[in-house]
């Protein structure tokens, strides 16, 4: 199982620092999982890495801890209307800060 030398390794990682997947590090059988189930979890926690869940060598499915998961959605959720914003700007669908605040019922 390549999950303890994951562990050991994010040990001496920064706490809260996001980390690049490492599937090479971070795959884990099935059968593993239903034996020790909370050594998967507090790796993803601590490591702040999914972790790739595989039957007969084919990868079915990801582990990720869930404050991983909402901070990722929220990133991508911003970033959808950064881009939005962009191309709005880009057409021309422009309104002034003056327009929007009234349109809003701000002063």
């Amino acid at each position: 199982m390549h999950l303890t030398g994951a562990i050991n390794r994010s040990v001496n990682s920064p706490v809260g620092v996001a980390m690049s997947t490492k599937f090479s590090e971070d795959i884990v059988p099935l059968t593993d999982l239903k034996t020790n189930p909370g050594r998967v979890v507090k790796h993803v926690s601590d490591a702040h890495r999914p972790v790739l869940l595989t039957s007969r060598g084919r990868g079915v499915a990801v582990v990720q801890s869930l404050a991983d998961y909402e901070k990722t959605e929220e990133e991508r959720t911003f970033m959808r209307a950064v881009v939005e914003g962009l191309a709005d700007l880009e057409a021309g669908r422009e309104v002034s800060l003056a327009a929007a605040r009234k349109r809003l019922g701000l002063k």
